[in-house]
């Protein structure tokens, strides 16, 4: 039960039927199922009155739809087309190429960030440093994760069970010159390393002479909804990898909180 006077993450001062009208919205999105209008009231300590008429008020403007034959109410039209409007204005983009224009400033080299999709990464940002080579890794490219330093730090933060799911059999790994993980036991050793030093890497796997490094960025859930790369040619990265690392690992962490996400671990 939750108190709606009490500190809940909304801005202070914010109207009350405001935030109750969020939380009506989020709750019903946080489940599979329609729910009774009396369940509504008991998970969000609201007042039965009070919660009727917020689902009226929503009924009409079509975010909720009411379901007579069960007495159940669920999201509407307005609260779907809402979320692809968001999904069309690319937010993650946005929020993640100021990000990366800094970091390539800082360090001359290029980066990308990267979304898990299935066994693939999906680059959606690529700030090219000046005088760079180009990649293989633009926007709206695909790669398998398991050879790339982003794929490889977001599945070190998966459950094993979904990393299984993901590489049922050998036919799941692919292979680019010659390298990579060909079985399961061996990616789980290298998502071991992934784990224990905090960071995804690679060399020569996606392209030959060129190294990488990536930090995943985290969702308000703490899964990781993006990673940060840098990608440099062999003999010219001009700094140590620790500091490397630790500006990948700030970019990723300023994502993670212009997300509401929560900061990893390590």
């Amino acid at each position: 039960m939750r108190d709606m006077s009490a500190g809940d993450g909304t801005s202070p001062g914010a109207p009350p039927a405001a935030v109750q009208v969020l939380e009506v919205l989020r709750l019903l999105s946080c489940h599979a199922e329609p729910m009774p209008a009396a369940a509504v009231a008991r998970d969000l300590g609201l007042p039965r009155s009070t919660t009727y008429k917020l689902l009226a008020a929503l009924c009409d403007q079509g975010f909720v739809v009411h379901l007579p034959e069960v007495r159940r109410y669920t999201l509407g039209l307005s609260a779907f087309e809402t979320g692809s409007a968001y999904a069309r204005q690319a937010p993650l983009a946005r929020i993640g190429r100021p990000v990366l224009a800094r970091l390539v400033d800082r360090i001359g080299h290029s980066a990308h960030l990267a979304v898990l999709h299935g066994r693939d990464v999906l680059y959606v940002v690529e700030e090219r440093a000046p005088g760079r080579p180009a990649l293989v890794s633009d926007v709206d490219v695909r790669l398998p994760a398991h050879l790339t330093a982003s794929g490889l730090s977001m599945l070190a933060c998966l459950p094993a069970a979904q990393v299984r799911a993901l590489y049922p059999d050998r036919t799941a790994f692919v292979r680019r010159h010659q390298k990579g993980p060909t079985g399961l036991v061996s990616l789980r050793a290298m998502l071991t390393q992934v784990r224990s030093r905090g960071f995804g890497y690679e060399t020569g796997t996606v392209t030959p002479g060129f190294e990488s490094i990536g930090v995943v960025a985290r969702d308000p859930v703490g899964h990781p909804v993006a990673a940060v790369a840098v990608t440099w040619a062999e003999g010219t990265l001009g700094m140590s990898t620790d500091k490397l690392v630790r500006r990948i690992r700030a970019a990723a962490d300023e994502i993670t909180r212009r997300l509401g996400g929560m900061s990893p671990s390590v």
